[in-house]
C-alpha cells in the first residue's frame, strides 16, 4: 500500500486495548455455536484481519479456530455414532467442552496469559 506521495504505508498497530478486545473476542466468538452460528467463523475472521495487527491477536484466533475446528470435525463423528447411541454422550460432552473451553481461554486471556487448547488439532500452523 503506498499513502499520497507514493511512499509505503505502514501496517496499522493495536494499541494494549484494542489488543486485549480483540485477543477476548478471539475465544469468545466461539461461543456462537450456542445461538447456531459455526464457532468457527468469529475466529476465523478476527485471524484474517487481525493477524498482521497483532501476533497475539493472530495466534489467539488460530488457536480458537483449530479448537473450532476440531469439535466441528468431533461433532460430526458423534453425530455418525449416534447410530450406535454412544454418539449421543459423546455430543453432551462436546457441548460441554464447547462452551467450558472458550471461557477458560477468554479468563486466561483476561489474565494476561496465552491459552492453548487440550485435545487441539492444529490445522492452521
Amino acid at each position: 500500500m503506498e499513502n499520497e506521495n507514493n511512499e509505503p504505508s505502514e501496517a496499522k498497530v493495536l494499541t494494549p486495548e484494542e489488543e486485549s478486545t480483540w485477543l477476548l473476542a478471539s475465544h469468545l466468538t466461539g461461543l456462537t455455536n450456542i445461538i447456531g452460528i459455526p464457532g468457527f467463523i468469529g475466529p476465523l475472521v478476527i485471524w484474517l484481519l487481525k493477524k498482521e495487527e497483532s501476533e497475539k491477536v493472530g495466534c489467539a484466533a488460530k488457536e480458537s479456530l483449530n479448537f473450532q475446528i476440531t469439535l466441528l470435525i468431533a461433532g460430526l463423528i458423534c453425530s455418525l455414532l449416534v447410530f450406535i447411541v454412544i454418539g449421543i454422550f459423546g455430543l453432551i460432552a462436546l457441548a460441554i467442552v464447547a462452551i467450558v473451553f472458550p471461557i477458560l481461554a477468554t479468563v486466561k486471556t483476561s489474565n494476561g496469559e496465552t491459552y492453548q487448547y487440550p485435545m487441539t488439532f492444529r490445522f492452521i500452523k
